[in-house]
């Protein structure tokens, strides 16, 4: 069950207990207040799931409280128990933003599943917000069948049943980012929510507060209380990417985080206990930061629990066969056909480094994808500096032929294939060129090429 802290507010003592023994035993944390202004300073003070409240109580209570509990704390939700002959106040409290209400007397079993409910969808609120922020980048397979692949899926697996911080090092785009979701949805947090957060895309003054919150009034501009992300991944993953570019102040924080396994939002004075499995990914050499004294070696050695290191693109070439076909079919869904590369294109790929990893490949594919009017993607629609890069890694030999008996090679062979492409037809054939009828004729003519 959600872990979830409930303020009890009702000025009927032997009322109060009884319903705080009750819910207690539900292994729920609950908080006790006689009277609606005890129940505001709560709040103010501390973060509660629900406030279950009298709708009549001593000093604030009904409207009066709900329009409190919304400026204050808008993320608790308040269920009021109210007697027959105020059913309507509770309507109307319903209307302006309460979460439910319960008539007195009631079943204690009745309240114990009103409660469940609503723990429940906030689990659901807190999961929904966290997609909405990893929508764009659903989850997706690590492509691969070599050797460092076979090693990294055996490695994921071994690490993914555990709650031990993992270190995800790599090149840029190399998929440290997928090794995270693979080890989130392989493990027993898979139903929870996998938080990402980019180190090194929000500002350094904004940094804290969108790890671990803040209460209102906290700093300029701090209108109302904010959930941060620590809070948004309770019961499931935070991928802290980037963890190079965490500035030296909150690093301590962090660390301190690691260890005692709780939060303070900034301006709060209180501690926030959290359930959350931290994973970490960066394409630095934290060793060499911690050298320089740019990154703590205490924390530098709390993350490296467990070390996962995604190999180059360049080290596993058996897999770009694999990961080509992916991305056609990624590409293809939106130009309505099927792509393959000629044997001479795969050998330029192949041949070639990647400095941009997997990441530069599938930019490669989209381009072609665009930019090729045929189903077959051969060499002169990829990059030039990828056919660059190929030649120089081969041996500098004679040159087979002449430009121009090269150039009337390839005129050749791309005619042929035009030709097969329409099933023999000249005109559609010319159109596929982007030549004349005429001028295919002529130059069919002079490749000696039969009809």
């Amino acid at each position: 069950m959600y872990n979830c802290k409930i303020l009890l507010a009702e000025d009927d003592e032997i009322m109060r207990i009884t319903l705080s023994d009750r819910l207690r035993k539900n292994g729920w944390l609950v908080d006790e207040a006689c009277d609606g202004r005890e129940a505001l300073t709560l709040l103010k003070k501390n973060s509660y799931n629900l406030l279950i409240s009298d709708i009549r109580m001593p000093h604030i209570g009904g409207e009066d409280l709900l329009a409190e509990v919304l400026l204050h704390a808008p993320s608790t939700d308040v269920i009021f128990m109210t007697a027959y002959g105020s059913v309507e106040d509770a309507v109307q409290c319903l209307k302006k933003g309460a979460a439910d209400y319960l008539l007195k007397p009631f079943d204690m079993d009745d309240l114990v599943i009103r409660v469940k409910r609503l723990i429940e969808n906030q689990a659901i609120k807190v999961r929904c917000a966290s997609l909405e922020q990893c929508c764009r980048q659903s989850q997706k397979p690590l492509i691969g069948s070599s050797p460092p692949i076979r090693a990294l899926l055996h490695l994921i697996a071994q690490v993914a049943p555990s709650d031990a911080t993992v270190l995800i090092t790599g090149e840029s785009g190399t998929g440290k980012e997928l090794v995270a979701s693979a080890i989130h949805y392989s493990s027993p947090r898979a139903q929870g929510p996998f938080v990402r957060v980019n180190c090194a895309a929000i500002p350094e003054g904004l940094m804290e507060s969108e790890l671990f919150g803040h209460e209102k009034g906290a700093f300029t501009g701090a209108d109302t209380r904010k959930i941060g992300r620590f809070e948004m991944a309770t019961n499931g993953t935070i991928l802290l990417d980037e963890i190079g570019e965490l500035p030296l102040h909150l690093q301590a924080k962090l660390l301190r985080v690691l260890q005692e396994r709780e939060i303070e939002r900034v301006g709060g004075g209180s501690t926030i206990r959290i359930d959350v499995r931290v994973l970490c990914a960066t394409a630095k050499k934290l060793l060499t930061e911690v050298r320089e004294g740019r990154f703590r070696e205490d924390l530098y050695y709390r993350l490296q629990v467990i070390p996962i290191a995604v190999p180059p693109l360049r080290e596993r070439k058996e897999d770009i066969p694999e990961l080509c076909d992916l991305f056609f079919k990624e590409f293809d869904k939106s130009h309505s056909r099927t792509q393959t590369l000629s044997p001479a294109a795969l050998k330029i790929l192949m041949a070639y480094d990647y400095p941009g990893n997997v990441r530069e490949l599938r930019n490669i594919i989209e381009r072609v994808t665009v930019l090729n009017p045929s189903t077959v993607v051969e060499p002169w629609l990829l990059p030039a500096d990828l056919a660059k890069g190929s030649h120089e890694n081969e041996d500098h030999g004679p040159l087979p032929m002449k430009l121009a008996d090269a150039i009337a090679a390839a005129e050749r062979s791309c005619i042929m294939r035009a030709l097969e492409q329409t099933g023999g037809k000249k005109s559609e054939a010319a159109q596929l060129l982007g030549i004349c009828r005429k001028n295919l004729w002529e130059k069919m003519k002079t490749h000696r090429i039969e009809d």
